[in-house]
C-alpha cells in the first residue's frame, strides 16, 4: 500500500484512519478488510479496492430531512454539505453481522451517535430502515476519495442533537423547497455537495420523501444501483 503523509491533516481524523473497514466485491460479498486510509487512497482506488458504506437520511415528524456540513477538518469531502450521516461499518462481529443488514444498521447507531450526539437509545437499529444499496465512485481531491456500495438507511424520528465540531461545522433541517434551493446552489458553484448525496438526491430522494410512511414499496435488498 502507499505512504501518505499525513502530518497536515488533523489529529482527530488522522486517528480514524486506522479503522478497519470492510473490503467488498462488486456484488457486495466480504473478501476481507484494510484500513480506513488504504480504502480511501486514490491510488488504491483505481485498483479496484472496494469497501462497505451507509448514508442515513433522518427525518423529524414535520418532514424535514436532518442535513449536515462536513467540518473542514475532514480528510474526504471537507466543508461539502450532505445527507444525515454517511460513514462505514467496521470490520468487527457485531457489524459484519449481514443478517437483514443488522450490522450496518447498528453501524449507523454508532455514528449517529459520534457525529450527531443523538443518544443511541433514540436510534435503535430495529428503526433504521434499510431500502436498497449504489455502487459510485468519486475522487474528493488528488489523493483521497471514495469507492463504496453505499447502504441507503431511512430514518423517520424526532431526536435530540450535540454534533461533534471535529466531525460537523453546521447542520440544519430541511424541507423539499428548502433542499432545492441548496441543490441549485450547489450548481452555481456557490456551496460544494458530496458526490453521494449529489447521486441519491437525483436518482432516488424525493420519490422516498413522497413516501415516508409507505417505504415498503422501495425496499430493494437484493438491488445494487451502479451510478
Amino acid at each position: 500500500m502507499p505512504e501518505i503523509n499525513t502530518d497536515r491533516l488533523d489529529e482527530k481524523q488522522v486517528q480514524l484512519l486506522a479503522e478497519m473497514c470492510i473490503l467488498i466485491d462488486e456484488n457486495d460479498n466480504r473478501i476481507g478488510a484494510e484500513t480506513k486510509k488504504n480504502c480511501h487512497l486514490n491510488e488504491n482506488i483505481e485498483k479496484g479496492l472496494l469497501h462497505r458504506a451507509f448514508s442515513v437520511f433522518l427525518f423529524n415528524t414535520e418532514n424535514k430531512l436532518l442535513l449536515q456540513q462536513r467540518s473542514d477538518a475532514k480528510i474526504t469531502f471537507p466543508g461539502c454539505f450532505t445527507n444525515t450521516c454517511c460513514s462505514h461499518p467496521l470490520s468487527n462481529p457485531g457489524e459484519l453481522d449481514e443478517n437483514d443488514a443488522i450490522g450496518v444498521r447498528r453501524a449507523a447507531q454508532r455514528r449517529l451517535k459520534a457525529e450527531l450526539g443523538i443518544p443511541m437509545e433514540q436510534v435503535p437499529p430495529e428503526e433504521i430502515n434499510y431500502l436498497t444499496r449504489i455502487h459510485y465512485k468519486a475522487q474528493s481531491d488528488g489523493v483521497w476519495g471514495e469507492h463504496e456500495i453505499d447502504y441507503i438507511l431511512l430514518v423517520k424520528k424526532n431526536v435530540t442533537l450535540n454534533p461533534d465540531p471535529n466531525e460537523i461545522k453546521s447542520y440544519c433541517y430541511v424541507s423539499k423547497e428548502e433542499l432545492e434551493e441548496l441543490l441549485k446552489k450547489a450548481a452555481r458553484g456557490e456551496i460544494k455537495i458530496t458526490p453521494w448525496f449529489k447521486i441519491i438526491t437525483e436518482a432516488f430522494l424525493f420519490k422516498w420523501w413522497d413516501n415516508l410512511n409507505h417505504l415498503n414499496q422501495f425496499v430493494e435488498h437484493k438491488k445494487i444501483y451502479r451510478m
